[in-house]
Order: C-alpha cells, then sequence, then structure tokens
C-alpha cells in the first residue's frame, strides 16, 4: 500500500467501514483471542528529557523508585498464578540496574516461572542487547516515536533518531521479536507524517506495534498542548492492522485514559493485545508517564479479572498461549 493510499484511510470522512475492514483482518491473520501481558513498571528513574514524558529527568515533582531484583521477580511469580504467560518489563531509560542484574532476574523468571519476557528498557549497546536475549528475554519494546528527524529532535532534545534507528537494527541481529510504534497527536505531527509512520513500521517488518495517543501532562513543557483524539488513534490503529496484516496491537490504557470505552473500541478496530498492570500498587502512582491513568490502585488479580470481563464482554476470548509473533511462528 503506497503513502496516497494510507493517507486516504486516514482521512476517511466515515471510518465505520475501515474499523470493519480492520477488524476483519484481524480475525483473518490473528484471530479472536486476545493476549494479556502483565506489566511490571519497576522503576521510573529516567537519563531522558524527552518533552512529553511525566517521568522525563527534568521533573522534579516525581518520587522516584527503583524495586529490587527481589521484588521483580515477587511480581513475576505472581503474575504467572493468576495466569498470564507472558510479562511486559518496563522502566525509564538509564534506571541504574546493571547488565548482571538484569541478566540474573531474566534467567530466573524464564527458569523458575517459564513466562514470555518482553523487555521496554531503552537504548543500550549491541552487546548488551545480545546478553538480555541470551539470559532469556525473547522481545524488545523500542519506539521510535515519529519517522520525522526534525519532530524528533524537537520531542526528544537529548536523543538521536539515527541512534534510535540502528537500536532496532541490533534488537533484529541479536534475535529479538521487535516492537516499536510511535504517539499519535504529537505536537507539531501531520497526517502525512503518521502515514510515514506506517510506512516505516512495514519496512521495519515489526513483531508488535505498540503506540498510544498523546496525553498532554502540565508538569512537561508541553502540559499546554491539546491532547490526541481517540478517533485519529483509532484510524491509525486500523491501517496499521490492514497494512500490516498479522502483527500484534496492543489496545493501550492510554486509549482507555481518554475514553472509558477506549481499549474496547481498539480491540474493535483490530488490536489483539492488552497489557493489564501487575505493578505493585505503591509504586504505580509514581509511575505516570501521563495524568488520568485508570486503575492505579487496583489489585494485580482485581486488574487481570477486570480485563478478562472486557475481554468477554465483546465477544472475544483470552489467548492460551504466550503470543509470540505470528511472523515467527509461520
Amino acid at each position: 500500500m503506497n503513502k496516497d493510499e494510507i493517507l486516504q484511510m486516514l482521512t476517511v470522512k466515515d471510518a465505520t467501514a475501515l474499523y470493519a475492514e480492520a477488524d476483519r483482518v484481524r480475525r483473518e491473520y490473528v484471530g479472536d483471542a486476545v493476549h494479556l501481558r502483565g506489566l511490571i513498571e519497576f522503576s521510573n528513574a529516567c537519563g531522558r528529557d524527552c518533552l512529553y514524558c511525566g517521568i522525563r529527568r527534568s521533573n522534579r515533582s516525581v518520587q522516584r523508585y527503583r524495586m529490587s531484583v527481589d521484588e521483580i521477580f515477587a511480581c513475576a511469580k505472581e503474575a504467572k498464578i493468576l495466569g498470564f504467560k507472558s510479562l511486559v518489563l518496563q522502566s525509564g531509560e538509564s534506571a541504574q540496574y546493571t547488565l548482571d542484574e538484569m541478566c540474573s532476574l531474566l534467567r530466573r523468571i524464564k527458569q523458575e516461572q517459564g513466562l514470555a519476557i518482553t523487555l521496554s528498557i531503552g537504548e543500550k549497546t549491541r552487546a548488551e542487547y545480545e546478553a538480555l536475549k541470551q539470559a532469556g528475554a525473547d522481545r524488545y519494546l523500542l519506539r521510535f516515536e515519529t519517522s520525522s528527524e526534525k519532530l524528533f529532535c524537537e520531542l526528544k532534545p537529548d536523543s538521536l533518531q539515527q541512534k534510535r534507528m540502528q537500536c532496532l537494527a541490533w534488537l533484529r541481529e541479536v534475535g529479538f521479536q521487535v516492537g516499536s510504534g510511535i504517539m499519535v497527536g504529537l505536537p507539531g505531527q501531520t497526517i502525512s507524517m503518521i502515514a510515514d509512520d506506517i510506512l516505516l513500521m512495514q519496512e521495519l517488518d515489526l513483531d508488535m506495534v505498540g503506540f498510544g495517543p498523546f496525553i498532554a501532562d502540565p508538569t512537561t513543557p508541553l502540559g499546554d498542548a491539546g491532547s490526541a483524539s481517540l478517533d485519529l488513534t483509532l484510524r491509525t490503529l486500523a491501517v496499521i492492522r490492514i497494512v500490516m496484516k498479522n502483527v500484534h496491537i496492543p489496545a493501550t490504557t492510554a486509549m482507555g485514559t481518554i475514553d472509558p470505552e477506549g481499549r474496547q473500541k481498539a480491540l474493535k478496530a483490530g488490536a489483539n493485545v492488552l497489557m493489564p498492570n501487575v505493578t505493585p500498587t505503591q509504586y504505580r502512582e509514581m509511575y505516570q508517564l501521563y495524568p488520568g491513568k485508570p486503575g492505579l490502585k487496583q489489585a494485580p488479580s482485581d486488574t487481570f479479572d477486570t480485563l478478562v470481563r472486557l475481554v468477554q464482554s465483546i465477544g472475544r476470548t483470552v489467548a492460551d498461549d504466550a503470543g509470540h509473533s505470528l511472523k515467527i511462528l509461520k
């Protein structure tokens, strides 16, 4: 599909048919099962200063925390008991864990709990990625945020887009299932940029596309910017599903933040993954990339049950497998 065709879909006056087609493609290529991946936000320490992020380095209003390796493992163990087959371990960049600590944790989770593991811990060296993969991590999520180099530099002043793309190449080289994506509705972003983003996702041949709407945080330099609409976010999701077919796409918590029915709508527009938060409740309020995040005080077991009911309410089923890439299983 070329850029003009993508633009036409993104800007169609009535998106009803677009969502229906995305749902049909989702059903044909990935089925009706929804994968639940337990999210552990194990540290909000971050060395980056991205203008849109609530845990950016310069945000002095954030109370920083760093879970111990034993605490993280205890969360993984609880997730296994609850019924999760897959985990996402996420932190700010430069969260001050040594490579040995992370590798030891990954080996322990893999050997004792047998869970699939996704890491989302930012830019590393190729050697570090290789060590993390060998220790037991299966997948890695690193958003490129925008294909526009100009916008990237404006929003991430202490990062380089070229380095980001190099990291994505390294992740593929060392054998990770690779996830990446964007933020929809960023200040300065155009529909043309989103079309370019989708073409880049296709070029990268991603295994998972993770993205959500921009939500303005008043504690950041973009606090006065308008937040994204769910409509544009869902249109983007639907087009990604139609273009990329068998990629895993989560219905993100941010979609549920801007609309109480946001995640249900996303599942009906092509999404097939949910990421329930299993972080201990005492840490959740400190890990807010954006304001208004739902379920901050909800126990992991209640979060799991809530999303199982959500899946069942739209006539879908909860997957009973780890949800590895459909590209590598072909």
